[in-house]
């Protein structure tokens, strides 16, 4: 299942900067990239674009959210690292206990 979310996060991811790409700057700019001629045709298109990248957006923000849960849980399975420690290395000799 992870690897399914981590696959689906990185498509998305690239389709998000592709989108963004795409897009056309409506900044300040310097006056740069900005015509009137073309303001009625780039608007359909720009506003398509907008819904787009906020869906893709979405959608990773999920999936990466998603993420974070399953790992999480994955985490709180190892209590301490020390503890991981001594599981794994059983055979080194212990110290002893002091009897009083």
């Amino acid at each position: 299942m992870e690897n399914i979310l981590i696959a689906v996060n990185v498509i998305l991811a690239v389709i998000l900067v592709i989108v963004i790409l795409l897009q056309r700057s409506e900044g300040g700019a310097l006056g740069l990239g900005v015509s009137q001629d073309s303001f009625t045709s780039a608007r359909s298109v720009g506003s398509f674009l907008t819904k787009f990248t906020s869906i893709v957006a979405a959608l990773f923000i999920i999936t990466s959210i998603a993420l974070v849960v399953i790992s999480r849980d994955e985490i709180r399975e190892v209590q301490s690292v020390l503890e991981k420690e001594e599981k794994q290395d059983s055979s080194l000799p212990q110290i002893p206990e002091s009897s009083k």
